[in-house]
Parts: C-alpha cells; structure tokens; sequence
C-alpha cells in the first residue's frame, strides 16, 4: 500500500473527503515526525511505538579502496510493533 492508497481508505472508512484524508493524514505524519525531531517518543496504544535511536561515531572501512574512515554519529527513527499490531498480523 502506499500513500494513495492509504489516503483513499482512510477516506472511505471514515467517510471523509479525499482532500480531508490526504489532509489528515499529512497532519499525522507531520505530527510524528515533529515529536521525533523533538527527541520525543510517540506511543500508540495498540499499535506501536515511535521512537529516535541514537547511534555513535563509529570507524569503518570504504568498500572500494579498503582505507579506514570514519561515519559520524547519527540519529536513527525507529518502530516497534505494539500487541495490537502483532496479534492482527498474526
């Protein structure tokens, strides 16, 4: 499913336009992705759990000519699957 499709069935469960659902679901993605930047972590009873994982400086090697290099630390969105989701998928 991708963003259409996912746009055009909220629409049609919740009987909305499909102006209002692609606005809804912008405003949720817009919503997560605002508490993340945050460092905030966003919990959905039932379904899951957004959260940021911090990941650290690391040394590695360059694949092409096999010399060292460093990669920077960095910040990495994260889901877990709550009960809810795992039993449904199940």
């Amino acid at each position: 499913m991708n963003k259409q499709e996912l746009i055009g069935s909220v629409a049609d469960t919740s009987g909305l336009t499909k102006g209002d659902a692609s606005k809804a679901v912008e405003a949720v993605f817009d919503a997560i992705s605002a508490a993340l930047t945050k460092g905030d972590e966003v919990r959905l009873v039932g379904f899951g759990t957004f959260s940021v994982s911090k990941r650290k400086a690391s040394t590695g090697r360059n694949p092409r000519t096999g010399e060292p290099m460093t990669i920077k630390a960095s910040s990495q969105p994260k889901f877990k699957a709550g009960k809810g989701l795992k039993d449904a998928v199940n």
